[in-house]
């Protein structure tokens, strides 16, 4: 019999392993960190920041294989550039370039590349960044799947110059901040989902794909201390407030009738089974602020196209031990936890 590796629960990967969750979690502290471990990259943040003579550089990468390419409200190549931005973004950079690696398998079709890649182009210039290097390569047909709702992976990095003065971190998160969300939750991973399940609802679902470094940049000038940012992709809002949790030994408390949830994207989360708070967003962002400055910040970012739906949605509490707990819509409490695998694959 194949032996198991301590703790993980598994001798081969799994389509969980990268669903964001626990399991990709355990993956990375057991098999990637131990031979790879260095200070900047133990801390698991969403980009590195590397020192340089003028200022900090940050430096992200991510690699985006969706399925379907092409989908409500956006495509692989819109997510590819919002990701990576928004990547940078939340460390409280200014995003200056990217790159972009295609890995195309035989049969693709052509006109399906020159719309991701016009979609790329488009991205790029809605975020103010260039693409300024890349590489592609083709894969025999069968190695991936070659339809034109696959057959194309995109990885891309990004680096971006970190503005003078912020200072974000889970280890500011204190008793009383407040949380907030950018808009409404849950729009991508169900978009994306109700495509591939064939299921069509009275108001078209659309993903939340975009680049939020605009918004982070208007919410960062009103001067308001603001602590943590985090994009709330696979694992959801459920995920980001695991982490901060985690990491600030602190408990949450999020208020489920504030939780900005439209009636489209709550009937098809209960048509397929899925919880909202885990379903991955690619346009929400996770604010800690603190609780005198959240007023402010949700004036900033109402005053934005990307944040029109902003919403306090709980606060930093002391209760023992750390948790993360919701009130729900007739007064009682349930745990959150970090989904332990993903519950849609091929997401982002």
């Amino acid at each position: 019999m194949t032996a198991v590796k301590p703790g993980l629960g598994h001798d081969r990967i799994v389509i969980a392993h990268g669903g964001g969750g626990e399991l990709m979690g355990r993956l990375i502290r057991e098999h990637l960190l131990p031979p790879l471990r260095n200070e900047r990259l133990a801390a698991l943040t969403d980009s590195a920041v590397l020192p340089w003579p003028d200022g900090e550089l940050v430096f992200t990468t991510d690699s985006y294989v969706v399925t379907p390419l092409e989908f409500p409200g956006g495509d692989i190549g819109r997510l590819a550039v919002a990701g990576t931005v928004n990547d940078l973004a939340v460390m409280g950079a200014e995003p200056v370039a990217l790159s972009l690696g295609l890995i195309l398998e035989e049969g693709l079709p052509l006109a399906v590349l020159d719309r991701i890649v016009a979609s790329i182009a488009g991205a790029a210039r809605e975020a103010g960044v260039e693409v300024v290097t890349g590489d592609t390569k083709v894969i025999e047909r069968g190695a991936g799947t070659a339809d034109s709702s696959r057959g194309l992976f995109i990885n891309t990095a990004g680096v971006g110059r970190m503005r003078r003065g912020v200072q974000l971190g889970l280890r500011r998160v204190a008793v009383g901040d407040a949380i907030l969300v950018n808009g409404p939750i849950a729009e991508h991973g169900l978009a994306v989902m109700s495509v591939r399940s064939g299921i069509e609802f009275e108001s078209t679902l659309r993903s939340d794909v975009a680049p939020l470094n605009g918004l982070i940049r208007d919410i960062l000038a009103t001067g308001a201390d603001v602590k943590f940012l985090r994009d709330a992709t696979r694992g959801g809002i459920a995920g980001v407030l695991a982490d901060i949790c985690e990491a600030s030994q602190r408990s949450v408390e999020i208020v489920e009738a504030q939780v900005p949830l439209s009636t489209t994207a709550r009937h098809a989360a209960e048509m397929l089974g899925l919880d909202p708070l885990t379903v991955a967003n690619e346009g929400k962002c996770i604010m800690v602020v603190a609780a005198g400055d959240a007023e402010r910040v949700l004036a900033a970012c109402r005053g934005n196209p990307l944040g029109r739906g902003a919403a306090s949605i709980g606060r930093i509490t002391d209760a023992a031990p750390p948790l993360v707990e919701l009130i729900t819509r007739v007064g009682g409490r349930r745990v959150v936890q970090r989904p332990y695998g993903e519950e849609l694959p091929r997401i982002c």
